[in-house]
């Protein structure tokens, strides 16, 4: 082989990975406004991540706001599942419960093909609570657990982070703590095969007794497991070749402005989308005013 076809296989080589890299689509849905002012900021909060990764190479990031993305369709406004189709990673960071974006059974069967084709898919915060039944085991199955009503509990509290597990996910991420409704007690799967856990704290047992943000408390089976390390946040790697993950804090926007705790989301958000993540993690520099943009229009506390 001649030294000029090295060099055009070479050059086609490096052309053929750029585009490979370029198409590594991450969606961000944000579910609709709630809460006061402050908390359950997902516009403001997914609109912050899509700034942090503005500019890195071979990554593309889409924001859809108030929930499931929509198109209008003549007098009605319909699904927009095609925008999804060739996302490589997917993070739903909304309310759940019955009204969850995600749960209905056609948009179960988008995530599903998805994850069928190894594609990533995470929830964050109030997005990993859905009823239990058939969208928890869809969660079960995107991402390893659900945060279920009564069992799960979801305190105001400021765990103490001490140690990280050595992942893609918590590269260059220090210890941290910061003051949230941080859930735990998760319902897993099963068989809980490839779940890494993430961020693990202890809770005091002033913690476990309560009150719980809603409904208050205490349950007898959180209590029984006094001294017990909590999860609040995990990764899987599914069996389909995709990646999940559960974030069960940011309840309060301003908890993205510790810088730890925002590079574990955006490496999680990489990762996911199985984008390298940088040896040191991924960078970003935020201000005061940075965190106020885009908050919802909810009026004064």
């Amino acid at each position: 082989m001649s030294r000029s076809t090295r060099l055009v296989l070479g050059l086609l080589g490096l052309l053929a990975s750029v585009a490979t890299a370029a198409e590594r689509k991450i969606v961000l849905i944000a579910g609709t406004p709630s809460h006061p002012p402050g908390m359950h900021e997902f516009r403001a909060g997914t609109l912050l991540f899509q700034k942090c990764l503005t500019g890195l190479p071979g990554v593309q990031v889409q924001v859809y706001s108030n929930g499931w993305p929509t198109r209008v369709e003549g007098n009605a406004t319909v699904d927009a599942n095609e925008v999804l189709n060739d996302a490589d990673a997917v993070l739903v960071y909304c309310d759940g419960g019955q009204g969850h974006p995600a749960i209905r059974p056609d948009r179960v069967k988008v995530l599903d093909a998805l994850a069928a084709k190894g594609k990533g898919l995470g929830f964050a915060h109030y997005g990993v609570e859905v009823p239990k039944g058939d969208p928890g085991a869809s969660l079960q199955r995107w991402i390893g657990g659900y945060y279920e009503h009564q069992f799960s509990v979801n305190p105001m509290w400021k765990p103490d982070f001490k140690t990280l597990p050595k992942h893609p996910v918590t590269q260059g991420v220090q210890p941290f703590a910061t003051r949230d409704e941080w859930y735990f007690n998760m319902r897993w799967a099963p068989a809980t095969n490839g779940i890494t856990p993430i961020l693990v704290a202890q809770p005091s047992n002033d913690v476990r007794r309560g009150p719980y943000v809603w409904p208050h408390g205490p349950y007898p089976h959180i209590l029984a497991d006094s001294g017990r390390p909590e999860v609040m946040m995990w990764v899987l790697e599914r069996k389909d070749g995709g990646r999940g993950f559960g974030f069960t804090g940011g309840h309060t926007h301003e908890t993205w402005g510790n810088p730890n705790q925002r590079k574990l989301l955006l490496n999680a958000l990489l990762w996911l989308a199985k984008v390298e993540v940088p040896i040191g993690g991924l960078e970003s520099r935020i201000d005061e005013a940075d965190l106020k943009q885009n908050l919802d229009p909810k009026g004064k506390k």
